[in-house]
């Protein structure tokens, strides 16, 4: 059956004439507090027409507090039937109930229950936001109902700027902002003095004679005697009713207000409450922002020194070739044996007519005395062919290789590193000087391009290169090879090369007395390796995150608790329930959103702080999406549970919460 704003069918609402507009049959309500069991009402029977003023009266204890929180929807009977306008409420949802209460009540509480944070103007305005009310319009009708009740020049003022009878004020201006239709008036003038109460009074009686239902709880004889029905409750029944005194006149109007909320009118209000309880806990939002600050930083920071890491390596090994196999001399896997008289030049010359091969180069390693003058210098020698520098990629920075012709009349000729040369020449220049290399001078045709360390830390640039005919012949002694540097030229078919020197070298030693490591597999083995050492850092990195999501989470907890009253106020004015939880859960992804931006621009500082110390740093997208995405989702997953428990909250329960 379809339902008008107040959840009743549109007939029975247009039948308000002839049905009570309240009507109570049978209320019981009792209290459970473990296996104790309290009654407080015992089966009230009551009906109220529209435009009746009636009061409630009753000592302390006589529940009639519990039989107004029943009236305006706040709580639900433990028995019995309510009935409005002539539909029963039983069936209704929360958020059904939230319609009827900030379309058809208006409450006024004896403690005022203003929200300590928001101003006069902004407390009254509460139930037109949940009625979405454009902004405009609720300013203005806020405005002129503060005018009226005497608080034009109070509408800024917060509740703790207020004085009583100003705050009760802004309360009756509250219950009359969506209409307020049905006045709920608790001990109106419990907390007054005499002044401001009569002026309350006077209040009420005013807005009964515009056509407002008033219902006014009190302890107070004198102050029921001024309604014009007055029931009187004792020890959870009504012992006296004159009963139903409807105004003479028309019918007061219950036209059904039109629901003009949006999902997105109701975000962004929820938006704007979010924010303004931020800046009310402005140390505690920034404490909260704390944890995911850290958390987002040290993904971004952690990661970014993980992929520099792996780029230096990658470039490292990279710089030596990649598409390159390198044949050692010595079986796999054996040990005990002598490895070093296994390969020889004409392997090499062998290997170089091989297809698919650009260069077959030897080296020949030893370590030498190099002096120039009066300076020595302790390095490395190479000894091998002119293709060295076309499988390297390796350039010369000045004057020139060693050629082919070099090696063929075994020119005692060298190049040297940027190392080697600093340490002999300087800032000389040291094309064609003559060093000693072990007292055999040598005449230096040219200098390399600085190259750098290599992975495992050692100096490639403190060397000196000479024709391998030249060195085998007068430095080292020997004809074996230290190792081959095989240099290939498509690098999508390097492993059928590879397996090409294989069966090649074991035809001609009869046996496996070599290894061929591959470059390009090198390279990816050192990846996967440095790519699970940067998931191991950014794992790390990402326990913070979760931590700072335990932060939002329990600073939320504390939240919903604190102001479990400022929700009562809110679900009693017409809060739905996703009103109370996209307010909780937006607070919660605003701490992480404006957490996750200062944690990447953090993360980023700090990576290059990092960088200037001579750290390599990668920068990319990735991580800061992934970071920043992380700290939202943790927003979202962690604020959820609070904001849940505040949106499950019962009115009564949360209105009674100190």
């Amino acid at each position: 059956m379809k339902r008008d704003t107040f959840g009743v069918p549109a007939a029975t609402a247009s039948a308000a004439a002839r049905t009570p507009l309240i009507e109570l049959s049978g209320i019981t309500r009792s209290f459970v507090n473990g296996e104790v069991v309290t009654p407080v009402l015992h089966g009230i029977d009551l009906a109220i027409y529209p435009g009746e003023f009636v009061a409630i009266v009753g000592a302390s204890g006589s529940g009639k507090s519990t039989l107004m929180n029943i009236l305006g929807c706040l709580d639900r009977p433990s028995g019995g039937t309510y009935r409005f306008l002539g539909e029963d409420v039983a069936g209704f949802s929360r958020d059904e109930l939230a319609r009827l209460r900030r379309e058809a009540f208006g409450f006024v509480f004896q403690s005022y229950n203003l929200i300590g944070g928001a101003s006069a103007r902004e407390n009254v305005e509460v139930p037109a936001v949940y009625s979405g009310m454009p902004p405009a319009e609720r300013h203005a009708r806020a405005d002129q109902l503060l005018a009226t009740l005497g608080l034009a020049e109070r509408g800024h003022h917060r509740p703790n700027q207020l004085s009583g009878g100003q705050q009760q004020r802004v309360s009756i201006a509250r219950a009359l902002m969506n209409g307020g239709r049905i006045i709920l008036a608790d001990e109106p003038t419990g907390a007054l003095d005499s002044k401001s109460g009569q002026d309350v009074m006077k209040l009420l009686r005013q807005l009964s004679a515009e056509g407002h239902t008033i219902i006014l709880i009190t302890h107070a004889r004198e102050v029921a005697e001024l309604a014009a029905r007055v029931i009187e409750i004792r020890d959870g029944r009504i012992v006296a009713d004159p009963g139903p005194h409807p105004p003479a006149g028309p019918e007061p109007d219950f036209t059904p207000h039109v629901d003009r909320t949006s999902s997105l009118s109701d975000v962004i209000e929820a938006t704007r409450t979010a924010l303004r309880a931020l800046r009310a806990n402005l140390f505690r939002a920034i404490l909260t922002l704390l944890g995911i600050v850290i958390g987002v930083a040290s993904v971004i920071a952690m990661l970014a020194i993980g992929d520099g890491a792996k780029q230096k390596v990658i470039d490292q090994i990279s710089a030596m070739g990649t598409n390159l196999l390198t044949v050692r001399p010595g079986a796999p896997n054996q040990r005990g044996r002598d490895t070093t008289a296994t390969l020889v030049i004409e392997d090499v010359r062998a290997i170089g007519d091989l297809p698919n091969v650009l260069a077959s180069v030897p080296e020949q390693s030893a370590s030498i005395t190099v002096r120039y003058g009066n300076t020595d210098q302790r390095t490395s020698l190479n000894a091998t062919s002119a293709d060295y520098i076309v499988a390297r990629k390796w350039d010369v920075a000045s004057g020139t290789f060693f050629s082919a012709d070099d090696e063929a009349r075994y020119a005692t000729v060298a190049v040297l590193g940027q190392t080697t040369a600093q340490a002999l020449f300087g800032g000389a220049d040291p094309i064609g000087q003559y060093v000693l290399v072990n007292n055999i001078p040598f005449q230096v045709v040219g200098v390399m391009t600085p190259k750098g360390a290599t992975p495992w830390g050692q100096d490639q640039d403190d060397i000196v290169f000479v024709p391998f005919t030249t060195g085998s012949l007068r430095l080292t002694g020997q004809r074996f090879l230290r190792n081959v540097t095989v240099a290939v030229d498509d690098v999508s078919r390097i492993d059928d090369t590879q397996a090409e020197v294989s069966n090649l070298l074991l035809a001609r030693h009869g046996m496996e007395d070599f290894q061929i490591r591959n470059m390009a597999s090198v390279l990816d083995t050192v990846s996967e390796t440095q790519n699970t050492l940067t998931v191991l850092l950014g794992t790390v990195a990402a326990i913070s995150l979760v931590v700072g999501g335990i932060g939002v989470m329990n600073i939320m907890l504390v939240s919903v608790t604190e102001r479990t009253r400022e929700i009562g106020i809110r679900m009693a004015t017409g809060a739905r329930t996703r009103n109370i939880l996209q307010q909780f859960l937006i607070e919660a992804l605003v701490v992480s959103a404006v957490g996750g931006a200062i944690g990447v621009a953090a993360g980023l500082g700090s990576a290059a702080v990092i960088a200037a110390f001579g750290t390599p740093i990668q920068y990319s997208l990735t991580p800061v999406v992934l970071a920043f995405g992380c700290a939202f989702a943790t927003g979202l997953i962690f604020g959820y549970l609070p904001a849940r428990k505040a949106a499950h909250l019962d009115p009564v329960v949360a209105l009674a919460s100190e």
